[in-house]
């Protein structure tokens, strides 16, 4: 390893010139092929360290590995790049976008290779950021590729940086097919670029040790012919044994088949109502006219994986219940593939392992809802940008249905449709905000696992949960009312705890008689002529034919912050727990948590506001 600040030297193998080479416009450049050292400032860690992968293209050409220091407040990265021509773009954006990127460029003009912390305006067109925030700590060449170490702290307040936090975070990446001139030359939106969605700031919680008594069980397809289209989602249904008794399940990992990392996106495996004592064996696209409609009501959620994540773990103390009396012996595995080249003849047996024993541990875990009620009252105007929907789970349900002692939030599953943009859950008691549940201000319904919580959120009775989801609808035309179609929306969290109360459903809506004056405001406020007051309209007929207008915006919006609503707080099967439920007022908060401020890394010294050189020597040809 070199000292900090010297010049890496590379070598590229026989072939034209790079003078030639940058002569060729538009033909693939062979620069960058063997490499024998590089090393800049820090010291690049190893293999063992870098836990998390994940194929950023369809084709596999690029992997990414990294990990994360809390401690550190950082992350090192590293970056296979298995088919590199002239150089390669790395980055990340607010929704995936090549437009206003945080990026890192590896790049030639043909005689000099540079690595630089860059930026992209909302032309696409690249910059020099002038404040060196990712640190390079290596570059060297393996059998497999070209492999680039670099660094970043979570956070630079540096106002062209992207702040890394908790949730989702869009990747952006794409390969130079030929030298440019400069960084400046370069243009993010004229180039092959991609879109990857992870969660990169893993929990770092110990790992429990399984019971000795452990089982496994895998639910994958059974080696399938991948559908030669972008988007497939493919239903699988599994039988348990008869007569399997209760066990708990203590952990679960993904099963991917080798070959298919970059098409398989994201599964999820469900149980069916015990009240369906049969179930047909299906395995095929879940659109399929041939797919048996009672599998629609397997939605019990076993367990999920999405790119990116690791085996999920059950606390010491708690299982997922499954098998036994009150339970049903059928699940349903639900597989989607993402394969934007639409290949042909590849085939996949990949599905979800799950690890369970029969020692049943201290407590059940269970799985309960927050948010919004499934219903066409909650929606949100057309061309809004960030409208916000919120649902309740009230102090008078938990002081009703949950235990004396509480209960433990540990894992959480954020979900919306497509409109959803942010989404939030936060745990308030005797009117004070107190901490974040879980939170993505960059979420995206392509992209949804249940993750584990950094910390245990501890819920005792009359706490309040409070779930807020963001919604931008500025493609569409029409109100987008809630429900269970994927063009209507959903905002809901969830939640994974224990130990497992009978309370699976804590959410709320508008009251419908509120929403009912809305509409009959917004009809004297124009003429009375606009909004369907026909016997019996439907509550979609009238948000359809309202005139969205800055005043009918803005009303509904504060109709959403003061109406009363109606609870649903639930036991399985829409049973509510007894108690008046209608024309609750909404929770009072008095005082709520503050944005977090960024904190700003130390510097050991002003970072150069210039690429860094890389030298390259060898023969010229």
């Amino acid at each position: 390893m070199q000292a900090p600040g010297r010049c890496c030297h590379w070598a590229s193998l026989p072939g034209p010139s790079m003078r030639e080479a940058a002569s060729m416009y538009g033909t693939a450049v062979a620069i960058f092929l063997v490499i024998l050292v590089a090393a800049l400032q820090g010291s690049a860690p190893t293999e063992s360290r870098l836990p998390y992968h994940i194929l950023l293209d369809p084709e596999g050409s690029l992997e990414l590995s990294w990990n994360v220091s809390y401690a550190q407040e950082a992350i090192d990265f590293q970056l296979l790049v298995r088919r590199l021509e002239a150089g390669v773009l790395f980055g990340m954006s607010d929704r995936g976008e090549p437009e206003n990127a945080d990026l890192v460029v590896l790049w030639t003009d043909g005689d000099t290779a540079y690595f630089a912390d860059a930026w992209s305006d909302q032309n696409g067109q690249i910059h020099l950021d002038p404040q060196q925030d990712y640190q390079l700590l290596q570059v060297q060449r393996t059998p497999e590729g070209l492999v680039l170490l670099f660094k970043r702290p979570f956070g630079t307040c540096d106002p062209k940086d992207y702040l890394i936090e908790d949730g989702t975070v869009h990747l952006v990446y794409g390969i130079l097919e030929k030298p440019f001139q400069s960084l400046e030359a370069i243009n993010a939106s004229g180039l092959q670029m991609g879109l990857q969605r992870v969660q990169l700031l893993k929990p770092d919680i110990p790992i429990p040790e399984l019971p000795s008594d452990t089982y496994t069980m895998e639910i994958h397809t059974p080696n399938i012919r991948i559908p030669s289209q972008e988007t497939t989602y493919w239903c699988h249904v599994k039988e348990l044994p008869k007569g399997f008794s209760r066990h708990h399940i203590v952990m679960y990992e993904p099963i991917v088949t080798k070959g298919n990392e970059a098409l398989v996106h994201h599964m999820e495996v469900f149980q069916c109502p015990p009240e369906m004592d049969s179930v047909p064996y299906f395995s095929g696209p879940c659109d399929s006219e041939t797919k048996p409609n009672n599998l629609n009501y397997c939605r019990r959620v076993l367990a999920a994986w999405a790119l990116g994540a690791k085996a999920f773990y059950y606390p010491e103390e708690a299982g997922l219940a499954f098998g036994g009396p009150g339970s049903s012996r059928y699940l349903r595995l639900e597989v989607h593939y993402h394969n934007p080249l639409v290949k042909e003849g590849q085939h996949d047996s990949s599905g979800i392992r799950l690890y369970y024993t029969p020692r049943l541990r201290r407590f059940d875990a269970g799985i309960m809802e927050l948010g919004l009620v499934y219903t066409p009252v909650m929606a949100i105007p057309p061309q809004e940008t960030d409208f916000v929907l919120t649902g309740y789970c009230t102090d008078n349900c938990t002081q009703l249905a949950l235990p004396p002692s509480g209960i433990h939030i540990f894992a959480s599953q954020l979900h919306t449709h497509l409109a959803g943009r942010k989404v939030v859950t936060v745990l308030v008691r005797d009117g004070l905000e107190l901490e974040i549940v879980n939170q993505d201000n960059h979420y995206s319904p392509h992209f949804q696992e249940i993750r584990m919580l950094k910390k245990v959120v501890s819920v005792h009775r009359g706490d309040v949960l409070i779930t807020s989801c963001t919604y931008n609808t500025e493609d569409r035309e029409q109100a987008t009312v809630g429900g269970f179609g994927i063009m209507e929306e959903m905002c809901v969290n969830y939640v994974h705890y224990y130990p497992q109360t009978e309370l699976e459903l804590c959410k709320s809506a508008v009251d419908a008689g509120f929403l009912q004056e809305y509409f009959h405001l917004i009809n004297r406020f124009n003429g009375g002529k606009e909004v369907c007051t026909c016997p019996q309209p439907s509550v979609p007929q009238q948000f359809a034919s309202v005139p969205w207008n800055s005043f009918s915006r803005k009303v509904l919006q504060a109709l959403y912050g003061f109406a009363p609503i109606s609870m649903h707080c639930n036991k399985s099967w829409a049973v509510r727990f007894q108690g008046e439920w209608n024309l609750q007022p909404l929770p009072k908060v008095i005082s709520s948590l503050g944005a977090p401020t960024p904190q700003c890394p130390p510097r050991r010294c002003p970072s150069p506001a210039s690429p860094t050189i890389i030298s390259i020597v060898g023969d010229r040809g």
